[in-house]
């Protein structure tokens, strides 16, 4: 039992001294130019239509997100690749604006999807090739006036600044592991992931939707650790034993380690 327990802790020292490590080599993401584009609003003051979402975050709440969100126009979301990824939004030139407000920051959570019974312009503001962010009202609230329903933006992609490392949320069963990636930092998405348990190698998986990845193999009673690509900045960093060896599906793991 002690030397069980001495093995575990040299481990979690081990991957301690690696997070830091890595955390030091990488580059940080820089904002984007600003852009034009329009903006909308979806659910009530509570934000609670923006609950789960085609992202996978399930609570945003619970998982830190709040109610700062906005669903993406397919042409941003990028069939999920984009989730998690991070908007400074102003409203511009239009009597609706709050004067005085810079900007606000908003997560990418949810999928504004197409709707081609309606005009581009006139109701089918998420149908292609249109750039569009359909917000949390609480987040449009804070740059226009609600009665607008809709209001010219602009907008950037800016790192996004997450105070604790990445966490993993584990579904799936003995044969088949999902895993939603979330509290990403930097550039805020994910391009590849690969899953190692104690007894195998690197196993690559697959991207299955909105934030998730998936492995079909047999991972039970291994203490698992996952090496992350960054889509936009195509940094990977490593987590060693995120969890331990009796993981278990619906429960989530969190690591030290985050993009920046």
């Amino acid at each position: 039992m002690a030397s069980s327990l001495r093995s575990w802790s040299l481990c979690f020292l081990m991957a301690s001294i690696l997070a830091i490590s890595s955390k030091s080599t990488m580059a940080n993401f820089q904002p984007s130019p600003w852009q034009l584009a329009h903006a909308t609003f979806y659910g009530d003051e509570t934000a609670s239509e923006t609950m789960g979402g085609a992202c996978g975050y399930g609570n945003l709440f619970a998982n830190g997100y709040g109610t700062d969100t906005a669903a993406l126009s397919s042409t941003l979301f990028n069939n999920g690749y984009a989730c998690g990824t991070c908007y400074q939004i102003k409203c511009f030139q239009s009597p609706w604006c709050y004067s005085g407000v810079t900007f606000t920051t908003v997560t990418a959570t949810n999928l504004c999807p197409t709707n081609w019974s309606q005009d581009s312009n006139a109701g089918g503001w998420c149908n292609q090739p249109r750039v569009h962010f359909d917000m949390s009202k609480p987040a449009f609230m804070k740059i226009a006036q609600w009665q607008a329903g809709i209001v010219p933006v602009m907008y950037r992609r800016v790192p996004c600044g997450r105070t604790d490392g990445l966490r993993f949320s584990f579904q799936g069963n003995g044969y088949w592991l999902l895993v939603y990636v979330m509290n990403v930092g930097g550039g805020g998405d994910i391009a590849n992931m690969w899953v190692k348990g104690s007894q195998t190698g690197w196993i690559s998986m697959t991207h299955n939707w909105g934030a998730s990845y998936q492995a079909f193999a047999t991972l039970g009673g291994q203490p698992l650790s996952f090496r992350i690509t960054s889509y936009t900045t195509q940094e990977t960093i490593i987590a060693w034993n995120v969890a331990p060896a009796n993981w278990q599906v619906g429960l989530t793991y969190g690591t030290s380690l985050n993009f920046h």
